[in-house]
């Protein structure tokens, strides 16, 4: 099996919805709740994790954290660390995960996931579900959103 040239095209940059985006207050998957130099972070309304949030780099298109330069990967991760400790402060997990994938769209982005004394796998990485899951309450996105804009 390989890669769909369609991949190499969005890891070129050729047609990303990150990058066309621009950096709205919200998005068919998130609410962002914070807004930095370089990355926007967004609450997730997928129902997978409360407080499962996505930090996107919205500089250039680049794919990888490689291809930022010295002062902006700094940036990026002071900002990726302010909303995970956003996250921290209101929800109280027992441990935070970030991951960097990309492997269905190549743009720049962290996956924030807390994780709670209930985890579904503790002690490994989470596991998150096949398919599309319901969206969370739009009332408890709001309120979340709200308190991690604090």
């Amino acid at each position: 099996m390989e890669w769909p040239q369609s991949f190499y095209d969005l890891k070129r940059g050729e047609g990303c919805p990150m990058c066309e985006q621009g950096r709205p207050e919200e998005t068919e998957y998130g609410a962002r709740f914070f807004a930095g130099e370089v990355s926007d972070a967004y609450l997730q309304k997928p129902n997978i994790q409360r407080g499962y949030s996505v930090v996107i780099w919205r500089g250039r298109h680049v794919a990888e954290p490689t291809e930022l330069s010295a002062d902006e990967a700094a940036q990026y991760w002071r900002e990726v660390l302010e909303a995970g400790r956003r996250i921290e402060t209101h929800l109280k997990p027992v441990k935070m995960n970030y991951d960097i994938l990309g492997n269905s769209l190549p743009h720049l982005h962290t996956h924030v996931v807390p994780r709670y004394a209930d985890d579904p796998k503790p002690g490994w990485p989470f596991p998150f579900p096949d398919g599309d899951p319901a969206h969370i309450d739009a009332e408890e996105l709001r309120r979340d959103v709200e308190a991690l804009r604090g």
